[in-house]
């Protein structure tokens, strides 16, 4: 297997390092200039990527080491979006406050600091280098209203939004295909919430219909990425939250599965299965050939080691619903989908990430 996604794959996030963490503290303080920011992000990006490389992954990302969190840069830089302070409720009740973007005028895409990240990444690598940005539809999160999201001035219509919003995805695609990306991800938490009942209950109560919510992020997926170049993958994440090792969603694929494997132009789908939040494997009966899925077996959210036995016998578990040939690994989500990371040391990661290497070697004799 040559093309992406690769029989041991990642999500993206990496922990960032004590030095990384400093430099950002310094910043935030004006301590520092941002091109003293950027050498530190330049030279610890250098080191993650070999060390991605060291333990055998044919994949490797800049960890997201220059963002705050895995949207709201990618989001936020988007003509016509600003960054807003947002609550965000945890299942144990705590509120969190969480950086969120918000389109406060016409959405649009004429440059983006993205552009440049990937390119230094790429001039670093020697793996296939990937970027994972979120999925058009997290612009509209079902976490909030939408209206909340979206200046009601600049769009009193959703759809006129929706339209605004993949054309700028569109041009993002281009200009990452035109800087050498043939790896991308959309990552997405939209798709998790409709398969939990309790967060479709919430989206009925504001009027809204999760089939109808399911239809438009398909489309708007596709026509985000329609027209990339031949040779770039496309593949997407589905997440069920990760903040500092917590989660925001559960239920099993079911609501979703057919639609989403097969009207969805994606390559290859991440899917979260380390925990009995997301169901069981029998989804996986809708994915057609031709499309890959990549099992997310390996948990990021705590730090004890998978039995590789374990995983062995769910990767056989899940071949019961598709080929095994279509079938990848690797852990359920970044490990620090925002800079504070989540609750596990470097080393576990590491441990994890080379876990995910040496099943696949032995499960598809290549990694």
């Amino acid at each position: 297997m040559i093309a992406p996604p690769f029989r041991a794959d990642h999500v993206g996030s990496l922990l960032r390092p004590p030095a990384l963490r400093a430099a950002r503290a310094r910043r935030a303080a004006g301590e520092i200039a941002d091109a003293q920011l950027a050498e530190v992000e330049d030279a610890e990006i250098e080191k993650v990527v070999w060390r991605q490389e060291s333990i055998g992954l044919r994949v490797a990302t800049d960890g997201e080491f220059r963002r705050y969190s895995w949207n709201t840069d990618f989001l936020a830089n988007l003509d016509g979006a600003e960054t807003v302070e947002v609550p965000l409720p945890l299942p144990d009740g705590r509120i969190a406050t969480y950086r969120a973007p918000r389109i406060a005028c016409k959405v649009g895409f004429t440059r983006h600091p993205m552009i440049g990240h990937f390119a230094f990444l790429a001039r670093c690598s020697k793996a296939t280098p990937k970027l994972s940005i979120p999925s058009p539809s997290m612009m509209i999160s079902l976490l909030r209203d939408w209206r909340v999201s979206v200046s009601e001035a600049a769009y009193p219509d959703r759809d006129a939004f929706c339209r605004d919003l993949a054309a700028a995805y569109k041009s993002a695609v281009g200009a990452f295909a035109a800087s050498g990306c043939r790896y991308l991800q959309l990552d997405d938490c939209n798709l998790a919430y409709l398969c939990d009942p309790a967060h479709c209950e919430k989206i009925r109560a504001r009027g809204d219909d999760p089939k109808a919510m399911l239809d438009l992020f398909i489309a708007m997926t596709n026509a985000a990425i329609a027209g990339r170049p031949a040779g770039m993958v496309v593949s997407t994440h589905i997440c069920r939250g990760n903040f500092r090792s917590t989660w925001l969603a559960q239920g099993g694929y079911e609501p979703v599965a057919e639609a989403m494997f097969n009207r969805m132009d994606v390559d290859a789908f991440f899917l979260e299965y380390d925990s009995e939040r997301a169901g069981g494997f029998e989804p996986l009966r809708f994915v057609p050939k031709g499309k890959q899925i990549v099992l997310g077996l390996v948990t990021t959210k705590a730090e004890a080691r998978e039995p590789k036995d374990l995983l062995k016998r769910r990767i056989d578990q899940a071949a019961k619903y598709v080929d095994i040939g279509q079938l990848c690994l690797s852990p359920q989500c970044g490990f620090a989908s925002t800079e504070e990371g989540n609750v596990v040391a470097e080393d576990a990661q590491w441990a994890k990430l080379a876990l995910v290497v040496e099943t696949a070697r032995e499960v598809w004799d290549e990694a």
